[in-house]
Order: structure tokens, then sequence, then C-alpha cells
């Protein structure tokens, strides 16, 4: 495991006094431009869920940067309508985008929540036969549901917040609630970004709650509230079964008491990277994080959310698309540790070309 500064870059064989090799490139890859990536990328952004516009964000940032770098950049976009849209807005039908994806050495997909994240995209590379960035088709449905991540997390021997599951036209499950010991926390099962996230402090305001949950999904989640720190925590997986893990990032507490839809987009959220933390507190953050990565079976990078309180690490969520724009979550512990943005882009692409389509754990 390799945590705090994480090295990257390629060996250097057969260079001549210009401390170039054959082909042009430096120690680090790069030509006499600075470029270093090569090879033709498929991004897809923007798809059908609650998280249109974020997917969008990341996608138009990993655009830039990986063109930057030297790389052939195939810019794709799923409309809210589900339609599959080239860079100039031409729709494309399915056996087009396959056609489109296999003219590519590998496939960036940026599509956060339902519909993308889930393992949807995941599964359609692998049927179109082209390697991708980020987890498998299982890793990602299953991570996808906070639910079956609980469980998982349990089975593994990471603590989360109690919790209940609600399922949409069940008037006992409710009527039980209202009973229940306040504050407590309303979200859907399957939608991120903190959409349809609410904190609840009153009786009369849990109705309300659910009801903004179950437009998202059928399924909510009702948890405890937690009193800690929130540390979030990014694991890379190497093709050679390696990990990686960046500096802790710990959001600072908003006024509101809780990191909404409002507080992560509307500049005000603060964040501290790297997280002060006792050596022994920031082992067991990364310990904990790098279980449920690998018992989740995730690939590439995933951020692995927490709440840190005075008995230890609790889970929150898994993100295997995490935001990806210069300035989200990731890419920021990650240039803690001096990978910046287009270096890190660069080291998914060249993983999961190594790694090629099949993936045996799904």
């Amino acid at each position: 495991m390799t945590t705090g500064r994480v090295a990257t870059g390629r060996a250097a064989t057969g260079r001549a006094a210009t401390g170039r090799d054959a082909t042009g490139r430096d120690a680090t890859g790069r030509d006499a431009d600075g470029r270093v990536g090569s090879g033709r990328v498929a991004v897809i952004g923007g798809g059908t869920s609650c998280e249109h516009e974020v997917s969008l964000a990341s996608a138009a940032g990993v655009v830039r940067a990986l063109a930057s770098i030297g790389y052939e950049v195939e810019s794709l976009t799923i409309d809210r309508r589900g339609t599959w849209r080239t860079a100039d807005g031409r729709a494309l039908g399915l056996a087009e985008v396959v056609e489109a994806l296999q003219s590519c050495d590998v496939v960036v997909p940026m599509l956060h929540g339902i519909g993308g994240e889930d393992g949807t995209l995941a599964a359609l590379c692998e049927l179109a036969g082209v390697p991708y960035v980020g987890s498998g088709v299982r890793a990602g449905a299953v991570a996808m549901d906070k639910w079956v991540t609980k469980l998982v997390a349990e089975a593994t021997g990471v603590r989360t917040a109690c919790g209940t599951l609600v399922r949409r036209g069940d008037p006992r499950q409710i009527a039980d609630l209202l009973v229940a010991d306040l504050p407590m926390v309303v979200k859907p099962v399957s939608a991120g970004s903190s959409h349809g996230v609410s904190l609840v402090r009153t009786p009369d305001q849990l109705v309300a709650a659910l009801e903004a949950a179950f437009v998202l999904d059928d399924r909510v989640l009702v948890e405890e509230v937690i009193a800690g720190r929130e540390i979030d925590i990014a694991v890379l997986g190497r093709p050679d079964g390696t990990r990686m893990v960046a500096p802790a990032l710990e959001i600072l507490a908003p006024a509101s008491g809780i990191f909404d839809l409002a507080t992560k987009y509307d500049g005000s959220a603060r964040f501290l990277v790297p997280a002060p933390l006792p050596e022994a507190r920031r082992k067991d953050l990364e310990e904990a994080a790098i279980a449920i990565y690998d018992a989740l079976g995730c690939a590439g990078v995933a951020r692995i959310d927490f709440f840190l309180t005075d008995t230890g690490p609790l889970l929150n969520e898994v993100n295997t698309t995490p935001g990806f724009t210069e300035h989200s979550q990731v890419p920021r512990m990650f240039a803690a540790a001096g990978i910046g943005y287009a270096d890190l882009l660069d080291l998914l692409v060249t993983d999961a070309r190594a790694a090629g389509p099949a993936r045996v754990m799904g």
C-alpha cells in the first residue's frame, strides 16, 4: 500500500544523452512538447440521472486534460432523454455508439449515478470489447446501492451508521419512523451528489423528506445522525494488485450541519487536504477504505467516504465514479500527493489499457 506521496511515471530505458528515448520521450514519458498521452480515448458524460450536469462538468474537464497531454479524444454525451450524441450534437444509434467505442483504445465513463456509475456503461464496454477506466459491472452496481454497501461493509468489519430501509407505500414503516429518535438523515438508496438528502430534526419534516427521496428511488435509507468529522479517502487500484491511497480530505461542516447538494456546488464547501489526522486514525481510515474497495471488487479510483468518530471510522458511502473536475475531491487529494490532474487521468487510462477489456472480478 502506498500512502501520502504517490509516485507515477514510466521507467526510462535506452535513453540517449538528451535524456530522451527512441520515441523522443523523457524519463517521465513526456515528449519535447511536454505531452505524455498517446492513443484514442472516448470520454462519456451526461446521462439521464439527476447527476446529469455534474457528469457534464466532469467529462468536460477530463476531455480538456487528456487532449492537453496528447490523447486524441472522442467526446460522447448522453442527453437527458437517453440519446447518445457526438461533440457536434449528432445523434447516434446504439450500433453507431458501439462502433464509436470500438474505434477507441480506452473508454473513460464519467456518468455519475444511475445509468452510468451503476455498472451500466461498464457492461456496454465489456460487450463491445473495449477497455475502460473504473470499476466493473458488479462493483458499480453494488456500490451504487447504499443499503447493500452497508451490508458488505458490516460483513467486512467496517462499521456503518444504524439505518432502516424504507420502501415506497409501506405505511407501517413510516409510522414507526414518526416515533423514532431524531434527528435522522433521509436519502435515496441509489442517488448521488446528495440529491434527495434531507436532515430531519422534527417529526413534521419526515413526510416531506421521504417524498423528496422517493422522487429519485423506490427505496429510501433512513439513518441516525453521526457526530464526527467527514473524511474522504481515495483508493487507486493498480493492475499489479497494489493499492495507492492519496492523502485524506476533510469536509468542514457547513452551517446547515449536512454536506448537501447546495453546499457541494454553490462554492461554499470547505476542504482540508491533507486532513489533520493522528497517525493511528489515518491508518484506521486507510485500512477500512482498502477493505471496502477490495470487498466490492472496485477498480481504478474510488472515493470512500467516512465519518470519523471518537470510536473510529464509520462508512458513509462509496463512489466508484466520483466527481472529476480539476477541483473535485479526488483530484485535490492526488494533487496533494504530487500527482496533477492530467497525470492522474493518464495513469488511469494507461492502467485500463494494461488491464484490457475483460474483468475477471466483474
